[in-house]
């Protein structure tokens, strides 16, 4: 059997930082001693050996503290560095109120749909961003320059933002191991902007599936008007990458394991004990998601129908505890200790018991015999991000048999589609599917298990760290900021020039450069402090400052007509040289060209609810911002198609731009500004910057040894790129230490 991907990929020298609430390893006393062992769930069995085999860094809480005598402490720090662990100490409060309370009793509940689990009076947020915090502190301490750090799941979903604020120039990726839920229900959330805004600091985010993906982009546009393209959405100064990469477990091991002789010899008495009787095999957390009670009905029903299977079947459910401590999971336990006993009693017989129930953990070795003994395994969670037991149980059956029943909402069934994908809702449905894999051909049996597992052997864990990894090391993308890097430095050659010109022209577009984008044309009001920094500029010896933007001169007469400045609207088509000087336009422009366009964005103005129609001299735009998010960007679309259509033999031509269309007249663009303006004389030095598409007119219509900046992340053919509206105030604010 071949691995893909086995050792850290991409061209950094780096090491590899994980961050996680759970650690490969557990901690316990043995007559006063420490002693570590591997530790179970999902991230730890699925990166624990990955982990061990590429030398990472693990970062995370290491287990209780507190009842530790001062030279266990010691002790315990000793083994957990040996062991490649960074430790993040928790007090019992903190793990009371972050893990038990805000990530387990708010959090799980909410991802996995569950809403009416969610506690009315929702706590313990305060304390979940300080122990994320934490985290963050304990990551940043331990990185190095060119290491990756690789963050995981739900409980710190705010420590990327948390260490791009400690670690600007990190390589920083996340990956959320459960669900992400439709923006209908992520919305009821208070602190959805928080979590999102935190996850966005990173430069890559993973999901088992493209569902959650799809979800996690509703989100973005629904609580902060955020668009993605495609794979990447645009935060700030950042490109943040999306991706899908459907986790898998160390396939090798399994299928090692499940061949051991004394496996094999447990798994063989196993079947001896069932004495004939087709095994059914459970394997879950005993976690109110993984749909425990309606299995328990399915299988009742399976049991009312059919008296010949009631002395064929014996159905072993293995119940992990979990969460103990947790009110919600006591009284779950016994909702499901009560449906056993009531079956048993119902449906039992002198000589067989229909369900063998376990309230414990197994060990690895039990596991794995049991996987190999099973006819029928079922993982019917009601949600699951991904449910690595349905891989696990694949990857142990050497012996080519066995059928494995899948939810449809574990994200496991978006892969393992030779399974009996059933609805674990309809109880009959399940029942049916039960009874289809129990009456299943071997020839079935066997033509979908070699399907299964040569799916789970190729994309395994390796592959899916690998994949991960590698798409993290090409997700990053430096932008250019005044005080960093070595593209800076580019750049501060070139302000060193503009300093020492004798004449210096500035030519500023205004929304995305100068200010934020607002939601409207009329909230793009400039504050105080860009106010006094054009005015501080345009008092510059030989510098002469010109806003050119595309709104309306009425926009750009009330908010900048007393500053000593150049004002140009609706991308240069007018001017207004100086304070109190009157308008004046490029051309001669007849009135009855907006008639054409004019009837049609009335039309989707009254369809879209929240868009608005802003008239200029010369253009026209449509704007949806304030729409509803997702119905917006589609009537865009559309309107974007329709024009192109109806104007394709008219003066006319359209253009998008953030949230907003516009048809304008041909030959009306910022290169007029170029045109129009009297250029400096000899030592006379050009600085341009500008965000879209109508600025990459300016940039092409200005001479060579113009200065041009863009500003954000969109293809662009200026000399420098800048961030966003902070870091091109900085520019302007370190020309003025020059004179």
């Amino acid at each position: 059997m071949t691995h893909r991907g086995t050792s850290t990929p991409g061209s950094t020298d780096g090491r590899l930082v994980i961050v996680s609430n759970r650690l490969p390893v557990t901690t316990s006393l043995e007559n006063g001693q420490v002693r570590l062992t591997p530790a179970s769930g999902g991230l730890a069995t699925g990166l624990g050996s990955w982990q061990r085999r590429s030398a990472a860094v693990w970062v995370g809480w290491p287990g209780d503290y507190e009842s530790y005598t001062p030279q266990q402490r010691t002790e315990l720090d000793s083994l957990l560095t040996g062991a490649g662990v960074v430790p993040v100490r928790l007090s019992a409060s903190e793990i009371e109120q972050y893990y038990e309370g805000f990530s387990n009793r708010v959090l799980w509940p909410l991802f996995h749909y569950l809403v009416d689990r969610v506690p009315v009076d929702a706590t313990g947020w305060e304390v979940y961003r300080h122990v994320n915090e934490k985290f963050a502190d304990a990551a940043a301490a331990v990185a190095k320059p060119g290491d990756m750090i690789w963050v995981h799941d739900y409980q710190l979903m705010l420590v990327p933002a948390l260490l791009r604020e400690r670690l600007p120039d990190a390589r920083i990726g996340f990956f959320l191991h459960v669900p992400f839920p439709s923006s209908e229900v992520f919305r009821i959330l208070p602190w959805r902007q928080q979590v999102l805004h935190g996850l966005l600091g990173a430069d890559l985010v993973g999901f088992h599936t493209f569902s959650y993906l799809r979800h996690f982009l509703g989100a973005l546009i629904h609580v902060d008007g955020l668009e993605a393209e495609v794979d990447r959405v645009r935060y700030r100064n950042r490109i943040v990458r999306l991706g899908v990469f459907p986790m898998s477990i160390d396939s090798q091991a399994f299928e090692t394991l499940a061949r051991d002789e004394d496996v094999v010899a447990e798994s063989r008495a196993i079947r001896q004990e069932a004495g004939g009787r087709k095994i059914l095999l459970g394997i879950d957390r005993l976690d109110y998601t993984k749909g425990i009670p309606r299995r328990l009905l399915a299988i009742e029903r399976l049991l009312e129908r059919d008296t010949e299977i009631r002395e064929s079947i014996r159905y072993i459910q293995i119940a992990v505890p979990s969460r103990d401590k947790v009110d919600s999971y006591q009284t779950f336990r016994r909702q499901v200790e009560g449906a056993v006993g009531r079956i048993n009693g119902a449906w039992g017989t002198i000589r067989s018991t229909p369900i063998h129930y376990m309230h414990r953990s197994i060990s690895s070795r039990e596991m794995a015999a049991l996987y190999r003994a099973a006819d029928v395994m079922l993982v019917t969670p009601l949600r699951d991000g991904m449910n690595l037991v349905a891989k696990e149980f694949v990857a142990s059956r050497v012996d080519g048999d066995g059928v494995l029943v899948l939810s449809e909402f574990a994200g496991a069934a978006a892969e393992l589609g030779e399974a009996v994908v059933v609805n674990p809702y309809d109880v009959d449905a399940t029942a049916e599917g039960i009874r289809v894999a129990l009456t299943m051909t071997e020839k079935e049996r066997r033509g979908r298990m070699e399907h299964l597992r040569r799916r789970v052997s190729e994309y395994d864990v390796h592959h899916w760290a690998s994949l991960f990894l590698e798409a993290l090391n090409e997700a990053a993308i430096p932008v250019v900021s005044v005080r960093a890097g070595t593209a800076a430095e580019h750049l501060a050659a070139d302000l060193a020039r503009l300093r020492a010109a004798d004449r210096l022209t500035l030519l500023l577009d205004y929304d995305g450069t100068l200010v934020p984008i607002a939601r409207a044309p009329e909230l793009a009001v400039p504050d105080p402090e860009l106010l006094g920094l054009l005015e501080r500029l345009s008092a510059r010896p030989g510098t002469s400052v010109h806003i050119v933007s595309g709104r309306r001169r009425e926009f750009l007469t009330s908010w900048l007509d007393r500053l000593p400045v150049s004002l140009w609207a609706e991308h240069g088509f007018w001017c207004r040289p100086a304070p109190g000087s009157a308008w004046e336009p490029a051309m001669e422009v007849s009135a009855g060209w907006i008639d054409r366009v004019l009837p049609m964005l009335e039309q989707f103005t009254a369809a879209t609810p929240g868009s608005l129609i802003e008239l200029k001299t010369a253009s026209v735009a449509w704007h949806y911002r304030m729409a509803h998010a997702e119905f917006g960007l589609r009537q865009a679309h559309e309107l974007r198609m329709l024009l192109g259509d109806a104007l394709s033999n008219q003066p006319l031509e359209v253009l998008e731009g953030k949230k907003v269309i516009e048809i304008r007249l041909r030959g009306i663009s910022k290169a007029l500004v170029v045109r129009r303006l009297q250029q400096p004389q000899t030592g006379a030095a050009l600085l341009a910057i500008g965000d879209d598409q109508t600025d990459e007119e300016l940039f092409d219509a200005l001479p060579r040894s113009a200065i041009t900046v863009a500003v954000g992340s969109v293809p662009s053919r200026a000399t420098h790129r800048l961030g966003g509206e902070t870091p091109v105030r900085e520019l302007l604010r370190a020309l003025l230490d020059g004179k």
